[in-house]
């Protein structure tokens, strides 16, 4: 059992944290991804009845200062913005925390080491080794900065990937990490780590067993579990077995639909 407070346990009602709040609801929560640097993007985006908009800054086109508009921009509809940082790095989760983020996606989480230390560096001391000093939180949490400085430590969420063989071999632990609020499952990379190609055909037994493994794994330490899917239908088929679904990416989502729109012209 934790001895902090989390997003899971918290007494802190806030309504501008719309992620954490549909979580705590019991049902599905809806997110996307967007790596395109745009805050005009970011504001349609989050306008469309989605919990969270993910700002890519692992795969995507964002720099340090799109980050920060896009959080912005989500923020202002109402919606969480949740960062997806390149790499546990210290620094990049300070940095992305200094936005207002309402939560990190942190990729490649392999051990229960590699999720205790980006919990550490997730929260403010005592309970963690994280600096302060943004004064841009407060907007994205509504409140000021004094009391997000008392509560941001048990509502950030703190989502952790398992999307290799290594990561699945140890999710157990993994969930088993005090702080660690959701595990995401990146279903390409896990392809690749284990099948070697991506996408998986989801017909393969090694990958539908890894899948079964992290789901089990989270709902055995009480934590939220999250993958990619590509569409509402997908979603809407297995919203029954996961917490939270991220449903495609702006890029992907443009892409095939304009190319639709050509195809019903052009046959």
């Amino acid at each position: 059992m934790s001895s902090w407070p989390n997003a899971h346990n918290t007494t802190v009602s806030n309504p501008r944290l719309k992620l954490l709040n549909q979580l705590r609801t019991g049902d599905t929560a809806l997110m996307t991804f967007i790596g395109l640097p745009s805050v005009r993007l970011a504001q349609i985006v989050s306008s469309t009845g989605l919990d969270a908009v993910i700002v890519d800054c692992e795969h995507g086109h964002v720099g340090d200062d799109q980050m920060h508009n896009a959080v912005a921009g989500i923020a202002f509809n109402g919606c969480s913005p949740i960062i997806r940082i390149r790499s546990p790095h210290p620094d990049l989760i300070k940095r992305a925390l200094d936005t207002g983020a309402h939560g990190l996606m942190i990729p490649m989480i392999n051990t229960a080491e590699e999720a205790a230390a980006v919990v550490k560096y997730s929260k403010l001391p005592p309970r963690g080794l994280r600096g302060q000093g943004s004064p841009f939180p407060g907007y994205a949490f509504g409140v000021p900065i004094p009391e997000y400085n008392k509560t941001c430590n048990e509502t950030l969420l703190t989502i952790v990937q398992i999307e290799t063989k290594e990561g699945v071999e140890n999710v157990d632990s993994i969930c088993a990490v005090d702080g660690v609020d959701m595990v995401f499952i990146g279903p390409n990379d896990l392809a690749m780590s284990l099948l070697g190609y991506a996408p998986a055909k989801y017909t393969e037994p090694v990958f539908l067993e890894a899948i079964d493994k992290v789901v089990r794994a989270a709902k055995k330490h009480g934590k939220w579990v999250s993958k990619l899917v590509y569409n509402g239908q997908q979603a809407k088929d297995v919203a029954g077995d996961f917490d939270c679904l991220a449903v495609g990416s702006d890029s992907k989502i443009l892409k095939e639909w304009f190319t639709e729109q050509v195809n019903v012209v052009r046959g």
